[in-house]
Formats: C-alpha cells, sequence, structure tokens
C-alpha cells in the first residue's frame, strides 16, 4: 500500500531523513516511535506529500506520488489525523464531517450525513452531531477528527502522535478508538509514544533515531528482545 524508497529530507541544512526503505502491505498496522527530533512525524507526512522529499520516491498502491499528482493520488488513497485536531470552529461536528465527502468526493448531503453518522456511532459521539467544536474536551475532539478521516472511507490513515495534545484523562478513549480500528481492514500507520498501544495493536514496530530506521519488530521482538543498542537504551528509560 505505501513504499518509501530511498527518501532524503533535508530542512534548510538540516539532513532530517536519512535514505528512509519503508513498505507498508495492505490491512497492515505500522507504529514509529523514537525520541524526540527522529524523523518520525516527517516520515508519515512524507507518505502523503504534506512533506515532499528532497530525494528518493514514494508510491501508494503502486502508484509513485509526485509534486503534479499528489492531491489526486493522496486524496483517494489515505486520510490523516493530525496532533491538533484542525477542526473547523464555526461548524457543527457533522458538518465538519460532512464537507469534504460533499466537496471533494461530490457525494450528496444525504449520502455524506448517513457516512458521517455511521463514524460517529463507531467513535461514540453520534450524540454531539449538531454542537460546535468548542463544546467538546480535547478527546472528543479527537474522536471526531478520527471520525472525519474516516468519512473519506480511504484505505489507508496516517496518525501523527494523535494523542500528544491530550490530557492524560482522555488520552484512554481516543486509544480505544484506534484500538477498535485495528481491528478493520485499514492500513495503519500510526507515531506515537505509547508503548502499550504499540504493543497491543502493532504488526510491526519502527524504532527511529536521528533520522534512520534502527530496528523493525513484530512487538515482540521490540520490547522483549530488541539487538540494536540504541533501541534498548531508549526502552529502558521510557519503559521504567
Amino acid at each position: 500500500m505505501i513504499k518509501l524508497q530511498n527518501v532524503n529530507k533535508y530542512f534548510g541544512d538540516h539532513h532530517v531523513l536519512k535514505d528512509i526503505n519503508l513498505e507498508v502491505a495492505e490491512g497492515e498496522k505500522i507504529v514509529i516511535i523514537g525520541p524526540s527530533g527522529s524523523g518520525k512525524s516527517t516520515t508519515v507526512r512524507c507518505m502523503n506529500f504534506l512533506e515532499e522529499p528532497t530525494s528518493g520516491e514514494v508510491f501508494i498502491e503502486g502508484k509513485q506520488v509526485t509534486a503534479k499528482n499528489k492531491l489526486e493520488v493522496v486524496r483517494n488513497s489515505s486520510a490523516m489525523v493530525f496532533q491538533q485536531f484542525n477542526l473547523y470552529p464555526h461548524m457543527t461536528v457533522l458538518e465538519n464531517l460532512t464537507i469534504g465527502p460533499i466537496k471533494l468526493q461530490k457525494k450528496s448531503k444525504k449520502e455524506a450525513e448517513e457516512t458521517a453518522y455511521k463514524y460517529l456511532d463507531i467513535v461514540g459521539l453520534r450524540e454531539k452531531a449538531n454542537v460546535y467544536p468548542s463544546t467538546l474536551s480535547g478527546g472528543q475532539q479527537q474522536r471526531v477528527a478520527i471520525a472525519r478521516s474516516l468519512c473519506s472511507e480511504t484505505k489507508i490513515i496516517l496518525f501523527d502522535e494523535p494523542t500528544s495534545a491530550l490530557d492524560p484523562e482522555t488520552v484512554q478513549e481516543v486509544l480505544d478508538v484506534m484500538i477498535q480500528l485495528s481491528s478493520m481492514n485499514i492500513t495503519m500507520v500510526v507515531v506515537t509514544h505509547e508503548m502499550g498501544f504499540a504493543r497491543q495493536v502493532a504488526d510491526r514496530v519502527i524504532f527511529m533515531d536521528e533520522g534512520t530506521i534502527l530496528e523493525v519488530g513484530t512487538p515482540e521482538h521490540f520490547f522483549d528482545n530488541p539487538t540494536h543498542e540504541r533501541t534498548k537504551e531508549f526502552l529502558s528509560k521510557i519503559l521504567r
């Protein structure tokens, strides 16, 4: 579903990603972890060309993504959930969920609303359809953002630290929704610091440091028997 081939990314003179090679299979759940500044978020943002690689190739469903075709290819294939919720404050929850399908996918209002209610049920917020985002907690807003990504009905959802901006008490409600999604046939790539989620949901865990992928393995391998010394050092600090 996703292939990164020799991807490099510079911000000015700063070499953020260094020859990243990664393939994600259909339906696979990938969790990317690592210290701050390791290139995790940039890797995910290169997958949908929110950040254009300085060099290297990105493929989605076998089609190379370029600056010219990125809107068409990415819009039809993937959706993204960000650290910040990015909901339109002047629109109700329902309007936030239906504007994309109506304007971009040319769905009727009725069809878009039926889809929206379907996914509001999944995230447990049907009763909030007609309220404004400002009346919701951070956890509820992020669940709405997840529902919005589901409304695009793409095969891939990318998550860029979706719980990092949340109050600790609301983190679990968002993780519970993501755990529920993991049972669906959706390809998920998740950047997170939530190790329990990684252990429970991931098919593979990817550890990054200083712009490179240092270790890839199953959760069992990664948490119980990592091989790279940097991985061991990282886990020793966060799993105390």
